[in-house]
């Protein structure tokens, strides 16, 4: 199966798109997912919905016409999710994009903006928030449903390459992770977006977006008659360590700090590998 797999996404590994992924932190890829592979996605989604875990959270204002769901690492209880991870060709495409001889799976995401949801996603990095150290990493953004240019997941293309920023709770705008003065604050983008390299796409089901964990991204609500499901997977490489952190990250790894060492790589069941080249 793995090499009917890398067979299928050869076309996608090529110099062009590595060369993109390098540059911009951030590349879109259109029909790499089959039907069956987006409807095993959409069941997964609806069981996630259906029982979430302790780690959900709604991630918008209660006033909020909409509402937008969170969830995190239910790839061990969702048979939907756990088939369509180590069944689909994804891993493939994080190893070459990452240039990594190993590719282990760091977590799972579920972001669902319900229609008539106001609630941005305010611009923001995702590394910060994480437990991890290191560069090589790739994160794909797979919605389910379409998604209009409006709504879509936005980046700053290059943002990868210019260092850590402050990461702020999204609705309260609190340091929370890192002690107010120690990183550079977000440039206020929204007031100057024609200064920025934005990037963008309208997304049909099967594309999928590939980030690097440190580019800057953002997205806007949803219109009345949009829903917006979205499956995120993070994948790791070969330079990533465990970073304990002194706050809880997300998500949280209860524990694992007694597990893994300070700058130990990841070798730990919740990580397990998904592709050796």
């Amino acid at each position: 199966m793995k090499e009917t797999l890398a067979k299928r996404v050869e076309p996608f590994l090529n110099e062009e798109n590595l060369h993109a992924y390098q540059r911009d932190g951030v590349i879109c890829l259109r029909q790499v997912l089959t039907a069956q592979e987006v409807n095993l996605l959409r069941e997964g989604i609806e069981e996630n919905l259906s029982t979430l875990s302790p780690r959900a959270k709604i991630a918008s204002r209660p006033e909020d016409k909409g509402k937008f769901i969170e969830d995190f690492c239910n790839w061990q209880k969702n048979s939907f999710y756990k088939k369509f991870i180590f069944e689909s060709p994804l891993s493939h495409i994080a190893g070459y994009l990452m240039q990594s001889k190993t590719v282990r799976l760091y977590h799972d995401h579920l972001l669902v903006k319900e229609p008539s949801t106001e609630q941005v996603t305010p611009w923001h990095q995702d590394q910060p928030y994480y437990n991890i150290e290191g560069q090589q990493n790739c994160s794909f953004w797979i919605p389910v449903d379409p998604v209009s240019r409006y709504s879509t997941l936005e980046f700053i293309a290059g943002s990868h390459l210019q260092g850590w920023l402050m990461p702020r709770s999204f609705l309260t705008n609190e340091a929370k992770w890192f002690p107010e003065g120690t990183l550079q604050e977000l440039p206020n983008i929204e007031v100057n977006r024609e200064q920025y390299p934005i990037l963008g796409w309208d997304i049909e089901p099967g594309d999928v977006v590939c980030f690097h964990m440190l580019t800057l991204h953002a997205a806007k609500g949803v219109t009345s008659n949009q829903r917006r499901r979205v499956f995120s997977l993070r994948f790791i490489g070969d330079d990533i360590t465990h970073k304990p952190r002194p706050w809880v990250t997300s998500p949280a790894f209860p524990g694992l700090e007694n597990e893994l060492a300070e700058g130990a790589a990841m070798e730990h069941d919740l990580f397990p590998i998904m592709e050796i080249k």
